[in-house]
């Protein structure tokens, strides 16, 4: 196009004209769909100057808007994964949640969709952080200190795990479900510690206090309408401040001398109190034996004395004799000593045994032979007899 000589050179550095942009833009259009060059001119029968053709020049708005207005619509289209909720927003307002599948809401900016992952477990840090390695920790000393209830200060940290029970709560009633989530967890703990003496805190009681942390942690986020879940709440780390870890290792470790002297009191205990009752057992039943069997043998004794007694009465001084000759044989028959009663005199005559046995040699030796010779007793020498019977019946019962 030749430029006039009379117009501004400066017109081409301004702004394009618009004109020449919706005639450019309507030929290709019109290319698309199979209209001739708009250029072309069509000239009249008489001959005279050529003009374009008007309506060649119309463009199809028609279709044009129909697929403006199909993509517009196509960009109302959102699929709800499983586990998830959509939650439609019209001008802002909820109007509905949707459920997993493909799902179609009016496109923007009359209304909006949000997909929310209700199942995914999201996890807070208190008293830590967890850096890119999984070994290195960097410590929040603000949030890890806490006092107990005897007034010592431990060092305790622990991870708090969620998900989402409320899509609606979630969306509309929190500003910031971390802040929440992460506010309650320090307030509950702090709560249970207080409450808690130290060594319970460190030692016995770790799991009893995450269970109580995560109790009052969901009472304190449903009181507020957060829709948030506490699904569990772990123990990393519980110590005394580092300022005073070497004395309180000391103290550990002298209540775990405490303890194992405990122990091994109690296992020599356990090992010494069987064998002791066993052999108080054993004592009571051979006590229990005995006394059956002295029982026993005094009714036999008794009973033998009747039956004695009974034949003393009938013949008493054939029992007399028999009970006199057996007693000597039973004493006799134990002693190697021999006394012979000489007739007719109250002198005994003692024969030495033993020593004669001592003296003979053990060629020589023979076996030895009590000698008891037919005695002629008198009054005199009968009551010695009895004598030495009773005292020899009262021997034999002090031996028994």
């Amino acid at each position: 196009m030749a430029k006039n000589p009379g117009q501004n050179n400066n017109k081409e550095e301004g702004p394009p004209d618009l004109d020449e942009l919706l005639s450019d833009l309507k030929k290709k259009i019109g290319r698309i769909f199979g209209k001739k060059d708009t250029d072309q001119k069509i000239l009249k029968p008489s001959g005279g100057n050529a003009t374009p053709n008007s309506g060649s020049d119309q463009l199809p708005l028609l279709p044009i808007l129909l697929i403006v207005v199909l993509l517009w619509a196509a960009t109302g289209f959102y699929i709800v994964d499983q586990g998830s909720r959509g939650v439609v927003l019209r001008f802002g307002k909820n109007t509905e949640v949707t459920m997993p599948g493909p799902r179609w809401h009016i496109p923007f900016p009359i209304e909006s969709a949000e997909v929310v992952n209700l199942e995914q477990v999201r996890t807070i840090e208190v008293g830590y952080r967890s850096a890119g390695d999984a070994d290195a920790r960097s410590k929040e000393v603000r949030e890890s200190l806490m006092l107990t209830d005897d007034e010592n200060i431990i060092d305790l940290q622990f991870a708090v795990q969620y998900n989402l029970k409320s899509v609606e709560d979630f969306l509309f009633n929190n500003r910031s479900a971390e802040s929440s989530v992460r506010g309650a967890a320090e307030t509950a703990i702090r709560e249970i510690v207080g409450k808690s003496k130290m060594d319970f805190a460190l030692y016995e009681g770790r799991e009893e206090i995450a269970v109580k942390a995560k109790k009052l942690m969901q009472e304190i986020l449903d009181r507020y309408n957060t829709g948030i879940n506490v699904t569990s709440v772990t123990m990393q780390n519980a110590q005394p401040p580092e300022q005073v870890q070497a004395s309180f290792d000391d103290a550990v470790k002298a209540k775990q001398d405490l303890e194992r002297q405990k122990n091994e009191g109690q296992a020599y205990a356990n090992d010494i109190i069987p064998k002791a009752k066993g052999t108080a057992s054993r004592l009571t039943a051979e006590a229990q034996g005995y006394r059956l069997k002295v029982e026993n043998e005094a009714k036999g004794n008794a009973s033998r004395f009747e039956q004695i007694l009974t034949q003393y009465n009938r013949a008493p001084e054939v029992m007399r004799d028999r009970l006199y000759i057996e007693a000597q044989e039973q004493i006799l028959s134990n002693v190697s000593k021999v006394f012979i009663d000489q007739k007719n005199s109250n002198n005994l005559l003692y024969l030495p045994l033993e020593k004669l046995i001592q003296q003979a040699t053990p060629e020589t030796t023979s076996p030895r032979v009590d000698v008891i010779p037919q005695v002629d007793m008198n009054q005199s020498s009968m009551q010695n007899l009895e004598r030495t019977r009773d005292a020899f019946k009262s021997r034999d019962r002090e031996v028994r």
